[in-house]
């Protein structure tokens, strides 16, 4: 009667050659369905999570530009430069006295931004509304009498004769170029400028009124 061999165990080195030579199919689809397990996380996730990317197209004007653009004071638009031949005429028994001089000024127009009202300036998105102080003389001793010149002079003159002359010169250049027409080119140079400035700060739509007088 044969004897039967005890069954042996096979060892760890044993196993683990076993567990090689198995296929590897099992180990595949368990990495697979682990990777499309976290990919379907993912994807849940971002499906419930989004992200909105947009400009902020709003032009805010700050308190600091305001005071920027008021800090300009006196801005100018049209210079016009005049002279003018002022003469007076005494009578005398013997002879006449005459004075005669010339002078030379330059009348500039525009607006000081200085004088601006409360509100002046209003912006809201790509709008902007300006009132504006109107359009008129800046400087009002516009006379440089520097170079004023006597034409001819013959007798005497006081200083109340000559301030006459002067203040007939002066009148004489505020007929000549303070004139309806110079006035509507100050203010079309007015106009333009400002909306220039306005539209490199980035509004697209202006709006100027001035006290006073409203343009459209």
């Amino acid at each position: 009667m044969k004897k039967k061999k005890a069954k042996q165990t096979p060892s760890f080195l044993q196993q683990c050659r076993q567990l090689l030579r198995r296929p590897a199919l099992p180990l595949i689809l368990i990495a697979a369905a682990a990777i499309l397990g976290i990919v379907s996380g993912l994807y849940s996730t971002v499906k419930h999570s989004s992200i909105e990317l947009g400009a902020d197209d709003r032009i805010d004007i700050t308190p600091q530009q305001i005071q920027s653009i008021k800090a300009i004071g006196e801005w100018e638009f049209l210079a016009i430069s005049d002279e003018e031949l002022v003469d007076t005429v005494r009578k005398g028994f013997f002879s006449d006295d005459q004075l005669a001089r010339i002078y030379y000024g330059t009348i500039r127009l525009g607006i000081d931004l200085h004088q601006v009202d409360s509100g002046w300036i209003r912006a809201q998105g790509d709008t902007v509304e300006l009132k504006l102080p109107r359009v008129g003389l800046l400087d009002k001793d516009f006379i440089d009498e520097t170079r004023t010149k006597s034409f001819f002079e013959s007798g005497r003159w006081t200083a109340a004769d000559r301030e006459a002359l002067y203040q007939r010169a002066y009148q004489r250049m505020l007929a000549h170029c303070l004139t309806p027409q110079n006035l509507r080119s100050a203010e079309q140079n007015a106009d333009k400028q400002v909306r220039q400035m306005m539209r490199a700060m980035g509004f697209e739509h202006i709006t100027i009124t001035y006290q006073q007088q409203e343009r459209d």
